[in-house]
């Protein structure tokens, strides 16, 4: 029997060895921990949270394409990318992010847009990622040709490059409607000082950081600050580009994940990161569908509370 495509080259196709099984059961304890509610509003029975400038509601599940979705020209992997996109949309996601640095995951994008004749609820996340600003508006222009759309809902300031000179262009493409939301991102858990200066002087709508269950530096400044300035939150690298998975696959899920209706550790790194009251949206990066709806599930049920979110970062932080 021949391998189904993955819409991403071997070499970079992240793993998720965390297929547990029944082992898990005999080996967790079941707790019950303290719970909370799905108090959002809910779209197609997921978690939603609101963009503080607008009201918009956004699922708390994105996707993103970094790696995952630059397979360049080869047909069969753009298809399975576009079967990762179909089943994005029918789990009820919106948010989609990419960038002119992730090779050729724009295109991508676009061919499975074009093949799901561009499904009115998405939400398209872009960014602007060159140093010489006076090339900005081509670059986004190419963009939105990519990606097949009249014009993108957010476009962000790529890890900060320029951004002085990008963002004054960013605000007039807003007035004039070219775009719905301006936003600048960051990754790796770099350059926060220069990132929480941006978020305190200027008027963003959303910033893009790294959060996830091991990195939490996000935790002192960043995040409530984005909740005191009314910014939303979009959550790169919740998985480590998987290394956190690979990590944690070695172990048995606790019992405390059952309790937050988690039959995988994808879920468990996700609830706790789209849990944080600062967070709007995570937006993890698979190129398999049944990845793809595990994440989707993070989204649905629910969410933990303070009490347990720590307790969730203890257990993780000492396997």
């Amino acid at each position: 029997m021949k391998t189904p495509p993955t819409c991403a080259p071997a070499l970079f196709a992240p793993g998720r060895r965390h297929w547990l099984g029944g082992a898990l059961g005999a080996a967790a304890l079941t707790i019950a921990w303290p719970m909370v509610s799905n108090a959002q509003a809910t779209a197609g029975g997921l978690i939603t949270r609101r963009i503080p400038s607008s009201g918009e509601a956004l699922p708390v599940v994105g996707l993103g394409s970094w790696i995952t979705f630059n397979v360049g020209n080869d047909a069969r992997a753009r298809d399975a990318c576009a079967e990762v996109v179909r089943a994005f949309f029918e789990a009820g996601g919106r948010l989609i992010d990419s960038s002119p640095m992730y090779g050729s995951s724009q295109p991508t994008i676009g061919h499975a847009l074009a093949k799901l004749q561009q499904p009115a609820t998405l939400f398209s996340a872009e960014k602007v990622w060159v140093g010489d600003a006076a090339r900005g508006a081509a670059q986004m222009e190419a963009s939105r040709g990519f990606w097949g759309v009249p014009r993108f809902d957010l476009m962000q300031v790529h890890n900060l490059l320029a951004w002085e000179a990008h963002l004054p262009r960013l605000f007039d493409m807003k007035a004039r409607g070219r775009l719905r939301y301006v936003g600048i991102s960051t990754s790796e858990g770099r350059r926060h000082a220069e990132l929480e200066r941006i978020m305190r002087t200027q008027p963003i709508d959303f910033v893009q950081l790294s959060y996830n269950l091991l990195d939490r530096e996000a935790e002192q400044r960043l995040l409530p600050l984005a909740q005191e300035r009314g910014i939303a939150v979009l959550v790169n690298r919740p998985f480590r580009e998987g290394a956190l998975l690979d990590q944690l696959a070695r172990h048995p899920l606790p019992g405390w994940a059952k309790n937050l209706g988690c039959e995988h550790w994808a879920q468990v790194a996700l609830k706790f990161v789209v849990s944080h009251p600062g967070v709007t949206c995570a937006i993890p990066a698979t190129s398999q569908v049944a990845h793809l709806r595990q994440n989707m599930a993070a989204a649905r049920g629910p969410l933990p509370d303070a009490a347990l979110r720590a307790r969730m970062a203890r257990d993780v932080a000492a396997l």
